[in-house]
């Protein structure tokens, strides 16, 4: 999908691509001047939401802010629902959405509820299916380790026709809007859309492109909008949608055209009794990888090392603040290309490979201040989440999905433009507030994940929600049997 560019061979089909080209990029910024908009109206009245959310009584399709912020009671109903993820996590290296599936339908499973996840292993490899209680998940990959959209099917009809589901969920487009039409009860979590893609792009290309020069072949950036216009107009395939932000929510609504009702949004959470503050255990980890007690700050970062979660960004910015700063320290935790590049830095990088939540818990109580250098506006990372569970303050850029949701106050960390010159301003802000203003701001962060980001409150959600897509009684809130 998307325009082919093709060699320039003339002046006449030099200008046309450039033509081409500025257009994409106009059409982009414009995009993104819209996107700043929404975010900058829905921040202007978060007052007035969060009074609303004190006092709601009506219809929960109604809701303007996220179901996390209610307090669901107990229910007595038991579903049977079945699910499309494009893999389920084994191993210490999974991606956060296959962690977001795994602690979301475990928590759903141990509320009684019947779930069926038909899905790939996150390794690749083959693996028999796992039946844990009310836990069923089938594997169904094909040669490549990806999922086998037909094979996953199959198996679905077999059990649905041994007694129907209640509903179908999928994990963003694991159920592809083609098979979707088929399916009556059928909801969408969008753990990234490509409006927020299309921003990705954009970000990346005015990283490694700061000069403006024309690019050789098709860039990623000018295949965003074909891509952008097709997701648009096959969203309407599945009938609710589920957003993890809220500028997710606004734009399927403002952009995508999306009638309000048929989006909500449920931020994700994680299990608060794996992630959990624990200084003990952070100086134990500092000592196991010879982090010096004298070290002026210690950052931590987590995650794929790929170039689109911002390593390229974070390298630079480090390189130039240890400079000024020779006492400040980097933990890198995760697997990827840029691993090596961070060790070539010398011995203030420490590079640890991937983790298993216990240790990343350590980690995370091992620093100061927890970065996220990603380029990718969309979805809401798990690792930001986790450090601040863990009681660290943030340092990320300052895309809508993340202040409009994550870093909501200044209380809460700091911010910065995905550039360098912003990166390492933001990194001196940091550097001169000192371990006190850093511990401050990570309690207000423990405190705010516990109120809003946890496996509880997040599985409730859910739970109410297909609830209510079953049956509207579920809709209205607060029921007797609410808190």
């Amino acid at each position: 999908m998307g325009l082919k560019y093709q060699a320039c061979k003339s002046s006449s089909s030099s200008n046309l691509f450039f033509v081409r080209y500025s257009t994409i990029l106009t059409l982009a910024f414009l995009f993104s001047s819209c996107f700043l908009c929404i975010s900058m109206l829905r921040y202007l009245q978060e007052p007035s939401v969060l009074a609303e959310k004190d006092s709601f009584n009506g219809d929960l399709r109604d809701v303007k802010f996220a179901w996390n912020k209610l307090c669901f009671g107990p229910t007595f109903e038991k579903l049977k629902l079945a699910v499309f993820s494009k893999t389920w996590p084994i191993g210490a290296g999974p991606g956060g959405m296959e962690r977001h599936a795994s602690t979301l339908y475990h928590a759903l499973a141990a509320r009684g509820h019947e779930i069926h996840v038909f899905t790939a292993p996150s390794d690749r490899k083959p693996h028999l299916d796992i039946h844990e209680g009310n836990l069923h998940v089938y594997f169904a990959a094909n040669d490549h380790g990806s999922v086998n959209c037909s094979l996953a099917f199959e198996i679905f009809n077999k059990i649905n026709a041994n007694g129907e589901f209640d509903y179908v969920h999928t994990e963003s487009v694991s159920l592809p809007h083609w098979r979707a039409k088929l399916v009556p009860n059928v909801a969408v979590t969008w753990h990234g859309i490509w409006y927020e893609i299309m921003h990705s792009k954009l970000f990346e290309e005015l990283f490694t492109n700061p000069d403006g020069a024309l690019p050789g072949p098709m860039t990623e950036l000018q295949e965003a909008m074909p891509r952008l216009i097709d997701e648009i107009r096959f969203f309407s395939s599945y009938k609710q949608h589920v957003c993890i932000s809220h500028s997710a929510g606004e734009v399927l609504v403002s952009v995508y055209q999306l009638p309000f009702r048929n989006v909500h949004v449920i931020l994700n959470g994680v299990d608060n009794t794996k992630f959990v503050h624990d200084p003990d255990a952070g100086a134990r980890f500092r000592r196991k990888h010879g982090v010096p007690d004298n070290g002026s700050l210690v950052m931590g970062v987590a995650g794929r090392l790929v170039r689109d979660k911002g390593h390229p960004l974070l390298h630079e910015a480090f390189s130039l603040i240890i400079k000024r700063h020779p006492g400040v320290f980097l933990l890198v935790a995760g697997s990827g290309p840029w691993g090596k590049r961070y060790a070539e830095l010398g011995p203030n990088v420490k590079t640890l490979g991937a983790m298993d939540s216990s240790q990343l818990s350590k980690f995370y109580n091992a620093i100061d201040v927890f970065v996220n250098p990603t380029l990718r506006p969309q979805g809401l990372d798990l690792t930001l989440i986790e450090a601040m569970h863990c009681g660290k303050p943030v340092l990320t850029p300052n895309y809508p999905s993340i202040i409009g949701t994550v870093v909501v106050k200044e209380e809460f960390g700091y911010t910065f433009s995905p550039n360098v010159k912003s990166f390492v301003e933001a990194l001196e802000l940091t550097i001169k507030d000192g371990p006190k203003v850093w511990r401050n701001k990570g309690m207000a962060c423990k405190e705010y994940a516990l109120s809003l980001f946890t496996a509880t409150k997040m599985a409730s959600a859910y739970e109410r929600f297909f609830l209510c897509m079953k049956n509207s009684r579920y809709c209205q809130y607060p029921l007797s049997t609410d808190c």
